[in-house]
């Protein structure tokens, strides 16, 4: 019998606060759970527009902590509900001065298996994160899922081959990545860079990017969001580049065994001969 996912993810215009904002992905949730889902993922800051678009102490009122904020005790809530694994992406605050871009992974049963923090943060026009955010500092962790082993990659992350090959190494099956990304500065590279990594690292990737514009800046959020399977191929159709939309695509986690076995690269890998990659 296959090993059969049916996997969710959501790209969303922003509501304009942040309660309608989860309002409108709970019920995205609940419709992906009445199409069979088992596991949905968010874009990132979800519940928030994407302030980085400049740099203003007053964002910081976005944040909140994780696992114990408002946010994912409302998700944790909405996973006992749908019976879905849940990932939520949010602004963390930790501790006073120490903010993260976060997010956390809730099993079908309500369960906070725990976070990735984004490791990669950008400081360019438009993206002004390091006003916000400190570095990750959790690793490339991978969580046993009630769906499988789902690991969690945020946004400027994925220009960046190391982290998606530790997922990989760690044993990952499924990445969410997401993200908020723009019409101009990288919609070429959208459909390359995930695409390559799931074929690079065997596994499934849900890439979910933001779509419209917001008030904080000029950025046009181009959805485009999509799952793709360890040969680079999509899995149905990708979402529109305009509108908010809800995807739910089937994945054989059996393919990833058969693409294993088939393009050998774990085999092949040359882990003693990598040693300059890290020098700083």
């Amino acid at each position: 019998m296959a090993n059969v996912v049916r996997a969710a993810l959501v790209q969303a215009t922003w509501t304009g606060d942040t309660e309608s904002m989860l309002a409108k992905h709970e019920e995205h949730a609940r419709e992906a759970a009445r199409r069979g889902a088992k596991v949905i993922g968010f874009q990132e800051v979800f519940n928030a527009p994407y302030f980085c678009q400049v740099q203003d102490p007053e964002h910081y009122r976005w944040a909140e902590p994780v696992p114990d904020g408002p946010t994912v005790h409302r998700m944790r809530e909405l996973a006992r509900e749908t019976g879905m694994v849940i990932v939520v992406p949010v602004f963390e605050v930790e501790q006073s001065g120490y903010y993260y871009n976060t997010a956390a992974v809730i099993d079908a049963d309500g369960t906070v298996l725990g976070k990735y923090r984004k490791h990669h943060i950008p400081q360019v026009k438009g993206f002004w994160e390091k006003f916000y955010f400190r570095p990750g500092n959790l690793g490339w962790p991978v969580f046993d899922t009630a769906v499988g082993k789902v690991g969690v990659y945020i946004c400027y992350d994925r220009h960046f081959p190391e982290g998606w090959r530790q997922l990989g190494i760690n044993g990952a099956q499924l990445v969410y990545n997401p993200s908020a990304t723009h019409r101009g500065l990288s919609s070429h590279l959208w459909r390359l860079e995930q695409p390559a990594a799931a074929v690079a690292n065997e596994y499934f990737v849900a890439a979910i990017n933001r779509v419209g514009v917001e008030e904080y800046g000029d950025n046009d959020f181009y959805g485009t969001s999509y799952f793709v399977d360890p040969r680079g191929q999509f899995v149905g159709d990708v979402a529109s580049d305009s509108k908010e939309e809800l995807v739910v695509r089937d994945l054989d986690f059996d393919l990833i065994e058969e693409v294993r076995q088939q393009w050998a690269f774990y085999r092949d890998r040359r882990p003693d001969a990598y040693e300059g990659l890290v020098r700083p």
